[in-house]
């Protein structure tokens, strides 16, 4: 049987250096605490577990604790253990100093990420203990890199159900977040000889940057009052674009267009990426569905939870053609890159219904927000004008030529996290320029959002 210390004792890595254990003992820990390798509070294991951890006698470690008590670098109090004295703690000479946390502004109307306040963390946690208890020993080794099972099979149907995708679990791989997704696909694009992705005019950086590191081109489409205009796709080996609300301009694809991208596909043997970040937040009206279910042989869909729920959960699905999902699963080295746990209880979300009750509840929230928003402006601040359809997380608020710049400069002079539109332009996009923010009404907790629409109305012209 195992001795008590041995089983409740806490490590330590220490090395006594020096003439004598003793002193080499005593030196090591003053050095520790001196460097801040040991943080003020920290609880020491007892003289009997060092002593067995170093394989020396405790009278050794406790003459050397009491050495330290007796300098001030530690303290020993009955019943509380030894622990790191209170005290300030000066890095060694060269030692680069902690880098501060980010200063967050005061409002934050950048687009992007969901009310995090709004978490359903008593939800989340009850859902998690149930698919804990219910997860068989093995689902806590080495995966199917495709994702866990449980939580494809809850993906297919709610997808089909929800967003008229048409799959089977087969047919889905899970990943650690939208852009990894993608990396993974242009990784397969590149292999399977693809050299040029055609994107929207407008869209996200960072997802051009990770197709370009991929070792594929991206060439801009034409974009109007009725969205991506897909005619010049010719020269082009897959597509990229948001067509249920297009990011950041906030249309849907026309439905002429929406066919002809699935007609591309077909006649070329071209793929198309559908990036469906936002699809459940439609306020006016139901959603439209996906554009895979006209074609699920030559669209890829992708989804994340990083808008409906939180994108620190690092989760996100593709839905592949036939063929394609074991090229994906593959260019993940065949290891499952996602929490086991975190699978397990979205997938046990989805099932008991608990996820289609939050995303109801963040859509009304949602709603109220973007309304709030467009009064704001309708009432203090005529000169700008809201745009796009009534869904997502954010709105295209139109401004008078040439401001775009100085109102996001004086926002930032105020503390008022703004982008513009100019932000979000290809650099290669032929396109009037238009001058317009790009305002995320999602990010702000309820406290907050009347203050953020004060400090955004005070920024605009007029």
């Amino acid at each position: 049987m195992a001795e008590p210390w041995a089983i409740l004792g806490i490590d330590l890595h220490v090395e006594p250096t020096g003439p004598g254990l003793r002193r080499g003992l005593t030196d090591a820990l003053r050095e520790a605490v001196r460097s801040g390798r040991l943080a003020p509070g920290t609880r020491l294991p007892s003289s009997r577990t060092l002593a067995a951890d170093l394989g020396i006698a405790r009278n050794t470690v406790a003459d050397a604790y009491a050495d330290l008590v007796a300098e001030g670098w530690l303290t020993a109090r009955q019943g509380s253990g030894t622990r790191v004295a209170a005290r300030e703690v000066v890095p060694p000479s060269g030692t680069a100093p902690r880098p501060r946390a980010p200063v967050r502004p005061a409002y934050d109307l950048r687009p992007g990420s969901p009310d995090l306040a709004s978490f359903p963390r008593t939800a989340w946690l009850k859902a998690a203990r149930r698919a804990l208890a219910a997860a068989p020993h093995h689902a806590l080794d080495y995966g199917d890199p495709r994702g866990r099972p449980e939580l494809r099979a809850a993906l297919a149907a709610y997808l089909s159900r929800a967003r008229g995708v048409r799959t089977g679990p087969e047919r889905i791989v899970v990943c650690a977040g939208f852009a990894h997704g993608l990396k993974l696909l242009g990784t397969v694009l590149r292999a399977r000889g693809a050299r040029t992705v055609a994107v929207e005019s407008y869209g996200l950086d960072v997802h051009r940057r990770i197709l370009a590191a991929s070792g594929l081109d991206t060439a801009p489409l034409p974009f109007d009052r009725l969205g991506t205009d897909p005619g010049a796709l010719s020269g082009a080996d897959a597509l990229l674009l948001t067509p249920a609300h297009q990011f950041p301009m906030g249309v849907p694809l026309h439905r002429d267009r929406r066919t002809a991208v699935v007609d591309w596909a077909r006649r070329t043997g071209g793929l198309v990426l559908e990036d469906d970040y936002d699809g459940e937040f439609r306020y006016d009206r139901q959603p439209v569905g996906a554009l895979q279910g006209l074609d699920p042989d030559r669209v890829v869909y992708l989804g994340t939870a990083s808008k409906s729920l939180a994108p620190g959960l690092r989760l996100a699905w593709t839905v592949l053609p036939p063929g394609l999902a074991e090229e994906v699963a593959a260019a993940k080295g065949g290891v499952d890159t996602c929490g086991v746990l975190d699978q397990l209880t979205l997938a046990e979300f989805l099932t008991s219904g608990a996820y289609d009750r939050h995303v109801r509840a963040t859509r009304l929230r949602y709603r109220r927000r973007r309304d709030a928003l467009i009064a704001a402006v309708t009432t203090r601040a005529p000169q700008a004008r809201v745009t796009g359809i009534a869904a997502g997380l954010h709105v295209l608020l139109r401004l008078p030529p040439g401001t775009e710049q100085s109102v996001v400069q004086v926002a930032n002079w105020r503390d008022l996290a703004l982008h513009g539109l100019a932000r979000y332009t290809h650099p290669a996009a032929r396109a009037e320029p238009v001058d317009a923010l790009v305002v995320g009404y999602g990010t702000p907790p309820d406290h907050a959002w009347s203050g953020a629409l004060d400090a955004l109305s005070a920024v605009l012209p007029g």
